[in-house]
């Protein structure tokens, strides 16, 4: 049976996101824990904001005063260690500057669904434990954050 994951989107923003949104955004979630395994029903939270608000939850948590494109905040420190796996399982919350991820789909030339979609991988993959903080690392999850996308047909 292939597991449940409920999305609570929050857009505080002025900015319309089209309404299959939500629904690819549960695509991939579910997408990125049946890769790495967890066959769990659960939970997540997605809010969109703008670089003011997600630079005040950067300074407030992170203590770094500047607008980033993502951040994450896991439920639990490290899944993958987990002994026993909850049947539910609320993942955490994921803030998404809206601004900052149009400004980056713009650079990178694609689309503004495409980087958020990205940002969802990469930010789940937080949530599960996973980082970027040393190189060996960092490779592990670009691999991984690629291969989820190809999976779903996400590329441009």
């Amino acid at each position: 049976m292939k597991h449940k994951m409920n999305i609570e989107l929050s857009n505080e923003t002025e900015l319309a996101l089209p309404a299959f949104i939500n629904a690819r955004i549960e695509e991939v979630v579910s997408a990125v824990l049946e890769q790495e395994g967890f066959d769990v029903d659960g939970e997540v939270s997605v809010l969109f904001t703008d670089n003011v608000g997600i630079q005040a939850l950067n300074a407030e948590y992170r203590q770094k005063d500047t607008p980033t494109d993502v951040l994450s905040f896991p439920q639990y420190d490290d899944l993958y260690a987990l002994s026993d796996m909850p049947v539910f399982l609320y993942l955490g919350d994921i803030v998404i500057s809206l601004e900052q991820a149009s400004q980056q789909a713009e650079s990178f030339g694609h689309s503004l669904e495409r980087e958020i979609f990205y940002l969802v991988v990469h930010s789940v993959l937080h949530l599960l434990g996973c980082d970027h903080m040393e190189e060996t690392d960092k490779r592990i999850m670009r691999e991984k954050e690629k291969s989820a996308l190809k999976h779903l047909g996400i590329f441009k």
